[in-house]
């Protein structure tokens, strides 16, 4: 009898070519590429390769793409337009400035339902992970890996660890899947999870969005893990089902009937087991230069990490809501999706922000939603900036930054020393704290705002009455 496997170990074995060495050769069905792959093909090019499977591979641009037209550069400017020649030059379908497919790619390849479950998916960007809350086995790879999945459209991998989250009971009112994630990172550091395939489990995994599991998904790198995994099911269905480039028909009835049956099987082993309280999560924040460095709103700056506070300039002791913030941000792979600009949008409602908010959705066709559906309209009235898509300041290279000694409210996924600029100071948090944050000059428990307004509604009411 064959022994129970996990999800991934399914996977795994459905896209093994060959072996040797404790190594497994593994066919890739989506190769997602963005502006950063133009040394792979440099490399397809000096061996005279071609691309193996074009109609597999994906480009689009985002990293380099400017919220505001006159943000570009010269930089950002050659950067694009090489994706756009060597995609071109090779038959692959990518999405340019312009294409009303594009976005960031963690974004928009799933809109356009090319994140299928029970799939490799791989792309020269470590928060690939974010597919695998589709039930995709997901995850970032090297330079040199994009050029060797181009000519080959497979991948050597050593088989990773097995590691399984289990969430119960269901997350509090106004706490997200970025709350969660902060959370589990703060509980088990950027390291807990290193050479592992997290899958995730549990009562309030399974009550998540697909949004909220994408969120998750992406976080999980700074985990230090390969990737995350949450096994399909109806929710994942109906979110895919329609999609452009998803199956149709026929083969979208088959394809459900298998993927239905894609999950872990009863006494699968995993090297580690992690069960958490759903009820334990409140509003995280992050305070230092990395994601672990993370506390409830309602906490205080600990103590022991004395580098990190002098270059944030908080000091130990001091409550996490007393940071002020000189600018806010919401957007990026992590937090751009249609789901977030409405959590955002319901803080800002009626209210104004006072400092710089940048919001840049996660796609163009979000962003077509929110004009149509008049949340754009609501966050200019607001104050906030109404920016392009693409991955705008969550990586500071494509004509926004955070200035230097200025503390940012972030929904973006790192908070690493000049991620967002040089000297810039990045505070993690969920798009409804980031909003709240806008509006009151400092980092603040969105939940008192939503207090705020339901008291409101009551003497409103009671006064009507």
């Amino acid at each position: 009898m064959n022994a129970p496997r996990t999800i991934v170990q399914k996977i795994w074995d459905t896209h093994r070519i060959t072996s040797a060495k404790g190594a497994d050769l593994l066919f890739v069905d989506r190769h997602l590429l963005h502006e950063g792959s133009h040394h792979a093909f440099d490399k397809i090019a000096a061996s005279g390769r071609a691309i193996r499977h074009p109609e597999l591979t994906f480009g689009v641009a985002d990293h380099y793409a400017p919220s505001r037209p006159e943000r570009a550069t010269e930089a950002t400017v050659t950067m694009i337009d090489r994706l756009a020649r060597n995609t071109k030059h090779h038959g692959v379908t990518s999405f340019g400035l312009g294409d009303s497919r594009r976005g960031i790619v963690h974004v928009a390849m799933p809109e356009q339902g090319l994140t299928l479950p029970g799939t490799i998916i791989v792309c020269g960007d470590s928060h690939t992970a974010t597919h695998g809350a589709f039930g995709a086995f997901a995850f970032g790879i090297g330079a040199s890996e994009v050029a060797h999945v181009l000519a080959t459209q497979a991948l050597w991998q050593t088989p990773p660890r097995m590691m399984r989250i289990n969430v119960n009971g269901h997350l509090p009112p106004a706490v997200t899947a970025k709350d969660l994630a902060l959370h589990i990172i703060g509980q088990i550091g950027t390291g807990g999870a290193t050479g592992h395939a997290v899958e995730y489990g549990g009562d309030a995994i399974s009550a998540l969005s697909m949004e909220g599991r994408m969120t998750l998904c992406n976080m999980t790198i700074e985990m230090g893990a390969r990737s995350g995994i949450v096994p399909p099911d109806e929710v994942t269905f109906a979110w895919i089902d329609g999609r452009p480039m998803a199956p149709s028909g026929r083969a979208w009835s088959a394809a459900v009937d298998q993927w239905r049956g894609l999950r872990s099987d009863p006494g699968a082993v995993y090297d580690h087991v992690l069960d958490m309280d759903a009820h334990q999560v409140a509003p995280m924040v992050t305070w230092g230069t990395s994601p672990e460095h993370v506390a409830p709103v309602t906490g205080v700056v600990p103590e022991g990490q004395t580098d990190a506070l002098d270059y944030m300039g908080l000091h130990a002791g001091m409550p996490i809501a007393q940071i002020n913030v000189q600018r806010a941000f919401i957007g990026s792979c992590t937090n751009g999706r249609w789901s977030d600009l409405l959590d955002a949008a319901a803080v800002l409602k009626g209210r104004q922000v006072r400092v710089p908010l940048l919001v840049s959705p996660g796609s163009e066709a979000i962003a077509a939603q929110a004009e149509a559906a008049g949340i754009a309209d609501l966050f200019r009235a607001a104050g906030a900036e109404w920016g392009s898509s693409g991955c705008s300041l969550c990586v500071g290279m494509n004509g926004d930054q955070v200035a230097p000694g200025e503390h940012c409210a972030s929904t973006s996924n790192r908070n690493f020393r000049g991620r967002q600029g040089p000297g810039a100071r990045t505070h993690l948090m969920s798009p409804a704290m980031v909003a709240a944050a806008a509006v009151m000059g400092h980092v603040t428990d969105v939940r008192d705002l939503t207090l705020a307004d339901m008291a409101q509604h009551t003497i409103m009411r009671e006064a009507r009455a």
